[in-house]
């Protein structure tokens, strides 16, 4: 188990952050260390895989590879598989699920790509284990196995996560449409806010004012305070036979005892939102996450509050757009259908986001905002010039996290 092959996959946009994260959790680098089209590839050890899984902000999962071969039809997977000592990651009295994705695959069914497969892995169980195979489970299996198939290779992984590792243990309230958490965190990278090789956080207080159920304040607050990403929860490495219950209570203390030594800087984190509704959940989801003395909530409408503190800052939203939810507050005020869990939408946008520029450019010179939107034309709606603009993708929606300078009076095109 000192040279395994892991894969993290991580959203569109994210992997050059992600290789930076993943360098100063484990060390590696060059041909160690490489930056993949969705993901990044790094070669570990065991135990640098258990520490993956518990601090990584970025990554979705963190999977090894065990198999990578190419292939012309299902019996090729069947043979692929069979090579693969699925014994020495789980016992036939464990359950196991397989879930395949494919890229330009020439097969025509992935069900039975995927029922070759978990052939392979029952017979060769049934083989070492006299007759004895384990089961499928589709919802809580013990064991996730990932196939991946592109038009001539197949590559099998063992999952080391169990639940997907944007599930911190901390957000059980939520309103519709929440973000991400792995999301927020890329955010921050991209921003500068946070930088995911040294650890270090800006000096400057950072302020999102249609926090939602506060999920980029809370992150920004955790990372603050150096709490691990993966705290409150449990991992699928923990049902996996290389599992050494003293390996892990010791990678715990130590994150432990590196959260506590960081020194508490005071408030210097902030949300708002118009409904007062999410408000609540978002200091319920922070007290969850250890950081209620570190970020600030109140309600109020976007369009009206005021800065949190003096001097600037960064400000940074995720608007609500499109068929994620209806606008609310000012803008949404007798707007049929108009919800009070948001503060706008692409299709209301127009009037929105001028009116939001507008008290930017009048209440908040000196400070930077970061907005993320599927609308490529927003700093145009905003009548406000980027000084950046980042590609970053929220699940299959194509977005843009655009950067604006804000000062004093007109800053139109």
């Amino acid at each position: 188990m000192n040279d395994l092959s892991f894969f993290l996959p991580c959203a569109a946009g994210v992997e050059e952050f992600l290789a930076q994260e993943v360098h100063a959790l484990t060390g590696r680098a060059g041909q160690d260390l490489l930056t993949l089209r969705g993901g990044v590839r790094v070669r570990a050890d065991w135990r640098d895989g258990l520490k993956l899984n518990l601090h990584s902000r970025l990554a979705q999962r963190v999977l090894v590879e065990l198999a990578h071969a190419p292939y012309r039809s299902e019996n090729d997977l069947y043979a692929i598989a069979s090579g693969v000592a699925w014994e020495i990651w789980f016992t036939p009295k464990q359950t196991f699920k397989i879930e395949t994705t494919a890229q330009h695959s020439p097969l025509q069914s992935l069900n039975f790509a995927t029922l070759r497969i978990k052939d392979a892995i029952a017979d060769r169980f049934r083989a070492k284990a006299n007759g004895v195979r384990p089961s499928i489970e589709t919802q809580w299996p013990d064991c996730r196995v990932f196939a991946h198939l592109t038009t001539d290779t197949c590559t099998l992984y063992i999952d080391t996560s169990g639940e997907p590792l944007f599930k911190r243990g901390w957000r059980q309230d939520k309103g519709d449409a929440p973000l991400k958490e792995t999301l927020a965190a890329a955010m921050l990278a991209a921003s500068g806010w946070w930088n995911p090789e040294t650890g270090e956080v800006s000096d400057q207080p950072l302020y999102d004012p249609c926090c939602g159920s506060g999920t980029i304040a809370i992150e920004a607050a955790q990372i603050a305070r150096g709490i691990a990403a993966g705290s409150l929860r449990r991992f699928g490495f923990e049902k996996l036979l290389p599992f050494q219950a003293h390996v892990w209570s010791a990678i715990r203390q130590e994150a432990e005892d590196a959260g506590g030594a960081v020194a508490d800087a005071g408030v210097r984190v902030f949300g708002s939102d118009v409904s007062h509704r999410m408000v609540d959940f978002a200091q319920r989801n922070a007290e969850r996450a250890g950081v209620a003395q570190a970020v600030e909530f109140r309600g109020g409408d976007a369009l009206q509050r005021m800065p949190p503190v003096e001097g600037g800052g960064v400000i940074m939203l995720n608007p609500p757009y499109g068929e994620r939810i209806a606008v609310g507050g000012v803008a949404g005020a007798g707007r049929p259908g108009a919800r009070e869990t948001a503060q706008s939408s692409e299709e209301d946008g127009s009037d929105f986001f001028p009116q939001l520029a507008a008290h930017w450019k009048k209440s908040y010179a000196g400070w930077t905002a970061w907005v993320l939107t599927p609308d490529l034309k927003l700093p145009k709606l905003m009548r406000l010039k980027e000084s950046r603009r980042v590609p970053m993708w929220n699940g299959p929606i194509e977005c843009r996290l655009f950067r604006f300078d804000m000062v004093a009076g007109s800053a139109r095109r």
